[in-house]
């Protein structure tokens, strides 16, 4: 696999999304279409379902050469030998954490992603050990109807200060990820904008091609 700094694609399968599709073949078109990383969301399922999920889908990432991010459920990830596992913040500092060495098992190749709002919480994580962070919503989106959006300002911020790898997230699709490339983003994490496509290989493809263009600095 190619090493995370070098990663410009997040994808996810997300239950909230499926509309009747299989998970596993989402999966599949999603590494067809060129993604590097691929986190498996599914905020209403069980611990044991999200497990039997992982276990179907993980075959399919490695074969492809693509991380596999479970989110939540670190014991999901630690157990079927995911890459990663992503937290939010009431998941990770709500929750009294203060480094990642606190919840990663010892002796363990677990890697942790942590989701950040503000310039203050992306500090934070990275302060906490965090491999990588998530930076948004930028714009406002379905997946987070609550949360207001933190703008361009904020992968500006990111571009300048943070110094891990970092993905913009939160209603980015083909019109609006020029504007966020312009502003410094070189990894994008994409949801609806590709699992609500009726091809999801060839927009997750027409989304490699865009950020691809934009190249490392």
């Amino acid at each position: 696999m190619k090493p995370l700094s070098a990663c410009r694609l997040y994808t996810f399968v997300d239950t909230a999304y499926l509309d009747g599709r299989s998970p596993v073949e989402i999966a599949k078109q999603l590494c067809a279409g060129g993604s590097d990383v691929i986190q498996l969301r599914a905020k209403t399922s069980s611990e044991e379902e999200v497990q039997r999920l992982a276990e179907l889908i993980l075959p399919i990432t490695r074969a492809a050469k693509v991380y596999l991010v479970i989110n939540d459920f670190l014991a999901v990830a630690e157990n079927v030998g995911a890459e990663f596992c992503h937290l939010g913040q009431e998941d990770f500092f709500d929750a009294g954490h203060t480094h990642i060495s606190q919840i990663r098992p010892p002796q363990s190749a677990l890697r942790i992603g942590l989701s950040t709002h503000a310039p203050e919480q992306a500090a934070r994580a990275v302060a906490a050990g965090a491999d990588y962070v998530a930076i948004g919503p930028i714009y406002a989106t379905g997946t987070k109807p609550t949360a207001k959006p933190v703008t361009l300002d904020y992968v500006r911020w990111a571009e300048k200060n943070i110094s891990i790898s970092w993905f913009a997230i939160g209603g980015i699709n083909l019109d609006t990820i020029d504007d966020v490339l312009a502003a410094g983003a070189r990894r994008v994490c994409i949801v609806s904008a590709i699992l609500n496509s009726s091809n999801i290989a060839k927009t997750c493809s027409e989304f490699r091609q865009r950020v691809d263009s934009a190249p490392f600095k």
